[in-house]
């Protein structure tokens, strides 16, 4: 196998098309899409039995059991077992290796409507396993998926599988969206929580499931200002301060992501920030040619106010013009 197989490498020839009894196919355990919207497959249903199927199904035969394994149409194969069609028009092709298998799988849905994401990490953790591929982009351009898609594959399958299972429940009022272990991520993962001495990744994720169920948590994107706390405290040296007050977050479920607020690191991040700002601008009026600006009245009264405002502030401060 060369060193970088191009994605058709890995595609699958066409026998033909012809009808196949229903009882005689099966669902691929490779489909990166194993979680079906049951709103979605009601509406397929109806149509399917007022005109039938009117694309084929891809399907291809087991050498070892002579069964056919679908490639494509697994929502049209359920739906025709619900309503007892006997025959399915199918487009047989041969057999695929495994990586063959998940490959095509993932091309044939890439243009689909998007579908749960855990599924697809599973199989794109198959496929790297089988390959030997880590790197995002190459396996971006094998699947067919974003790039952005395959990283957030990756986050999700550095969680142990009982939160995977989660992510994989049948009923989806019970199944935890990725989206939350996503934005969690940053968390959980950050260089200066994970050497807290109390901290533990998978303790810390069940405090903070149970703190979304109790509604402590008003939404997952709140993991983000949780995190930007975190990176305030530890700019300002306040990591002690920071770790007492997330182990109190963690362990209390209605303490909202305020309690983390430390005011005088939020101090520091501003000073920061506005001093980033001070230098540029000094450097853009240092670089000012007065001949070429002299004309621009609006800059000069701006820059006049700016300075006065300044000078207020230095007053104010007990510092005296230099």
């Amino acid at each position: 196998m060369p060193d970088h197989p191009k994605p058709d490498q890995y595609g699958v020839h066409t026998i033909g098309v012809k009808s196949i009894a229903t009882n005689k196919l099966k669902a691929n355990p490779h489909n990166p899409r194993t979680l079906f919207d049951r709103a979605d497959l009601q509406v397929l249903q109806q149509s399917i039995a007022r005109v039938g199927i009117l694309v084929p199904l891809t399907v291809y035969r087991q050498s070892k059991s002579g069964q056919y394994v679908i490639l494509d149409g697994q929502r049209r194969w359920i739906c025709a077992q619900r309503i007892g069609l006997e025959e399915i028009p199918v487009n047989e092709v041969a057999e695929p290796t495994l990586v063959q298998n998940i490959v095509t799988m993932f091309q044939i849905h890439k243009l689909r409507l998007d579908w749960e994401l855990m599924p697809t990490a599973i199989k794109l953790e198959l496929l790297m396993r089988e390959l030997g591929e880590k790197k995002e982009k190459r396996l971006a351009e094998l699947t067919g998926l974003d790039e952005a898609v395959v990283v957030r594959c990756k986050k999700l399958l550095s969680y142990n599988k009982r939160f995977q299972d989660l992510m994989l429940d049948a009923d989806p009022d019970k199944r935890v969206k990725a989206d939350f272990f996503i934005e969690l991520y940053p968390v959980r993962n950050d260089r200066e929580v994970v050497k807290m001495p109390w901290f533990n990744k998978d303790k810390f994720t069940d405090a903070m499931l149970k703190k979304s169920a109790q509604g402590g948590l008003k939404s997952v994107t709140e993991f983000r200002v949780v995190k930007q706390y975190i990176n305030n405290a530890v700019k300002a040296n306040k990591v002690a301060t920071i770790s007492k007050r997330l182990r109190e977050y963690a362990d209390e479920p209605s303490l909202g992501s305020d309690h983390l607020n430390i005011e005088s690191a939020a101090v520091a991040a501003e000073a920061k920030k506005l001093l980033k700002s001070a230098n540029t601008l000094y450097e853009q009026i240092n670089d000012i040619d007065i001949d070429d600006f002299y004309g621009q009245e609006e800059m000069w009264n701006r820059l006049e106010a700016l300075a006065n405002l300044i000078r207020s502030k230095l007053k104010t401060l007990g510092r005296r013009d230099q």
